[in-house]
């Protein structure tokens, strides 16, 4: 993908299957992303902090993790927040 000198390199091509890159899209602009899906096109993510690049990690996982990971990431997190 190509950036301008004025931007830091915020710009970023998301490597999806496209059969999922709809959905993440939808989610991301709910999330307020900023991003681009357009037709025969991949999905372009604009990340300008680092509550934004979680989210994206995030909405990642659930397209492309197993549930069986998903599940263990859920449990350790609920096994950390325990022990609080």
């Amino acid at each position: 993908m190509n950036s301008s000198s004025t931007e830091t390199n915020t710009r970023h091509v998301v490597d999806i299957k496209w059969e999922d890159r709809w959905q993440v899209y939808l989610r991301l602009q709910e999330l307020g992303i900023l991003c681009v899906c357009e037709t025969n096109q991949p999905l372009t993510v604009e990340i300008n902090n680092p509550t934004a690049a979680i989210q994206l990690w995030s909405v990642i996982q659930q397209f492309t993790a197993s549930r069986q990971h998903l599940i263990k990431n859920l449990e350790a997190c609920w096994w950390k927040t325990s022990e609080l």
